[in-house]
């Protein structure tokens, strides 16, 4: 008899405590940050292996310029490119032939267009004499 109770109570407690620990154990949802207003980009730049590579990201405003180490600059950039991050004049620099590729990543809105931009550099001054200050995240690197 005990048996019989005590299958009985498991097959009707069992589907609540497993609801229960499924409520439990999933992640809260992430607070939805709003679009910033007027040119905007969300700039991200990952060292080796995108899996893998430690990344900075930063949130580039450009009325007034701000976000992060070099926004004035970043914004006079992508001003003189009308935001099309593959008009940015190439700069005329000597970069090492060192292999340590970076990706480069901006999404956001330049003058009410789109942008989406993506890109994997063999290094960072690479990356920085095709695109400017926009991914100067850091004034170390």
């Amino acid at each position: 008899m005990t048996h019989t109770i005590t299958a009985r109570v498991l097959r009707r407690g069992l589907p609540a405590a497993v609801a229960l620990l499924v409520a439990c154990a999933a992640p809260a949802p992430a607070a939805v940050q709003p679009e910033p207003t007027g040119d905007w980009l969300r700039v991200k730049v990952s060292r080796g292996d995108a899996r893998a590579g430690a990344a900075r990201e930063a949130l580039l405003q450009c009325d007034p310029p701000r976000g992060h180490a070099e926004a004035a600059r970043a914004c006079a950039d992508l001003d003189a490119a009308q935001g099309d991050l593959h008009r940015i004049p190439l700069r005329d620099t000597y970069c090492p032939m060192v292999y340590a590729p970076v990706t480069a990543e901006a999404r956001g809105q330049w003058r009410g267009r789109s942008v989406e931009y993506k890109e994997t550099f063999p290094n960072t001054c690479v990356m920085t004499a095709r695109t400017g200050a926009v991914f100067a995240l850091d004034t170390a690197g």
